[in-house]
This record gives C-alpha cells, sequence and structure tokens, in this order.
C-alpha cells in the first residue's frame, strides 16, 4: 500500500495510462454522445462551419430505417442461436478434457489456436469450404459442378448439396454457415475459462459422490453446473455482448457485401450498419446506432445479471 505522503509518485506513475485513457476512450465516447444528438451531424460540414441544432432526429432516421431492422434482426438472430449453443458444447468439451491426463496440455493448445488466429483469415477458409467452386464441362461435354469440401462430404452419405453462400443461396443457408464459424470461434475462449473454473472445483465433493453411489449425470447436473455457474454466467454475459458486436465474421466469409451476390447486406449487422453510416459521412446516425446498440447490450447484461442472481452459486 502506497504511503499517504508519497501518492503523487502514483499518480505520476498512472499520468500516462490515464491520458491514453482520456483522449482515447473517455473523450471519443462523450464525443459520440455529442454528436448522436445533432440534428444530421456530418464531420465534412461541420470542418466547413456548419451548425447543428440539438434533437433526437437521428434517433428517429435511424429506428424508421429500413435496413436498421433488418441488422438487428441478423444480430438478434445470431446472438440467440449462437451463445446456447457455443457455451453448451464448450461445457461439454471442457468436461471431457479436465476427465483426461494423457496429451491435456496439448489438446488445450490445439482448442486455443482459433482465438489467436485472425477472424478474417478463419472466414476465407470457412467461405473456402461452403462454397460451390465452379463448374466445367467433362468429356462428353456434360456440365460437372465442383460442391465444394462441404457439401462433398454431405453428398458422400447421400445428401443433397446445399448453395450456403453463392448467388441465389437461402436466407436460413447463409445464417447456418455464420451459426456454424461463430460457435466454432466463440469456443476456445469458453473451454479456456470453463476448464479453469473445473479445475479449481474442490475433488472432495467429487469423492463424497462417487461414495454415495451419485451417477456420473447426477455428478454432472447436481455438482459440476452448479459450481461452474459463475463461470457459466460469465461466458453468457461476454457471449451475449460479442454476438451483439459481431462483424468481422460475416466479412469473412460474405466480403464487405455482408451476404450472397444477388442480395447485398443480407447479413448485415448493427456494427457493420454504424461502418455503412460513416463511410456515407453521416456521423450522427452513426452515433445514434451506437448509443441504441449500447443500449441494447446494457438491457441485456442486465437482464443476465439480474437471473444469474437467482441461478448462481457462489
Amino acid at each position: 500500500m502506497v504511503n499517504s505522503k508519497h501518492q503523487w509518485k502514483a499518480w505520476i506513475y498512472l499520468a500516462p495510462a490515464i491520458a491514453v485513457l482520456l483522449v482515447f476512450t473517455v473523450w471519443p465516447i462523450f464525443n459520440t454522445v455529442r454528436m448522436a444528438f445533432l440534428e444530421n451531424y456530418s464531420g465534412l460540414e461541420a470542418t466547413n462551419g456548419a451548425t447543428f441544432s440539438f434533437g433526437v432526429g437521428n434517433f428517429v432516421k435511424v429506428l424508421k430505417y429500413k435496413r436498421f431492422i433488418s441488422c438487428l434482426k441478423n444480430t438478434m438472430i445470431l446472438c440467440v442461436l449462437t451463445v446456447p449453443i457455443s457455451t453448451i458444447l464448450a461445457l461439454l468439451i471442457a468436461v471431457g478434457l479436465n476427465s483426461i491426463k494423457p496429451l491435456q496440455k496439448i489438446l488445450q493448445t490445439i482448442f486455443f489456436l482459433p482465438y489467436v488466429t485472425n477472424s478474417i483469415a478463419i472466414g476465407m477458409v470457412f467461405a473456402a469450404m461452403f462454397n460451390i467452386v465452379g463448374a466445367f464441362y467433362g468429356t462428353e461435354n456434360e456440365l460437372i459442378v465442383t460442391a465444394g469440401i462441404i457439401n462433398n462430404v454431405i453428398e458422400f452419405f447421400g445428401g443433397t448439396p446445399v448453395n450456403w453462400i453463392n448467388y441465389g443461396s437461402q436466407y436460413s443457408a447463409n445464417i447456418a454457415v455464420m451459426t456454424v464459424y461463430i460457435v466454432w470461434n466463440a469456443l476456445p475462449f469458453k473451454i479456456l475459462v470453463l476448464l479453469g473454473g473445473l479445475q479449481s472445483i474442490n475433488k472432495q465433493y467429487y469423492d463424497a459422490a462417487r461414495v454415495d453411489g451419485s451417477s456420473r449425470r447426477r455428478i454432472f447436473a447436481r455438482i459440476t453446473v452448479p459450481l461452474l455457474s459463475p463461470m457459466l454466467a460469465y461466458v453468457v454475459i461476454t457471449g451475449f455482448i460479442g454476438g451483439f458486436k459481431e462483424y468481422t465474421s460475416i466479412v469473412g466469409i460474405f466480403g464487405e457485401n455482408m451476404g450472397p451476390a444477388d442480395d447485398a447486406g443480407r447479413l448485415n449487422t448493427m456494427v457493420g450498419f454504424i461502418y455503412d453510416s460513416l463511410s456515407t459521412n453521416s456521423q450522427g446516425r452513426a452515433s445514434a446506432a451506437a448509443l441504441i446498440l449500447f443500449g441494447i447490450i446494457l438491457v441485456v447484461t442486465l437482464l443476465n445479471l439480474y437471473v444469474s442472481k437467482k441461478k448462481v452459486h457462489y
């Protein structure tokens, strides 16, 4: 603990970090709120000396904008689908990793690799896997379609190839691809957190349960899940926060069009909507959309915290 007579030294040490936070975090937040309430604010026009009246017109325009509702729907669907699936899979994988001893460290490293890999690069790999590569004419002048890796696997098991992401693909197929990718990309962090929680649980609980003759399913439901509930609540909350900020994964698979070639913007999200507004020099509208997104994330987080107070055991 720093002596009260020498607190000025602590402030000197903290001064660089505080200055960086003020310039790159605190001021942008205040500036975003300011721009959101300036009617039709444009940075280019403001540079030329234009003035803007105070109001909520930017929020009204965002809420009335047709694409905004589509972006909100896409974001909500991806969150509702990916967060529960990724959490359940991460829990099962973490329990499995915690139960084995040989090669445990190597397997942990393998499962964690996607977390340190660039999202755009991973998205490009997934795009190649689900892509219909092309078509060519055979020796008898018949048209042969190269369906891609995933469709080849489907055909191998007797299924019919699906147009996942190409021209003319269905919205449900696009969402299925994004769900698979986001779940796969979200697993490493959740596995790491849950595995750490599992390893911190006192083994005496399990020993006592085995002495009583409890089954593995009952031990999992009555001991593992309740004692792991703080970590589960954490990964669910952070999962929803990350899900509402989803953007790079869609760009990695579909590119800047945020959808198949015949319907650009079909899979656009809230963050994508904000970037689109910035690209058209509509900083006021972008700031209003950012505050709306912040409000949605805040409400969802508070609901999760409220539920966790009732269900989480510390």
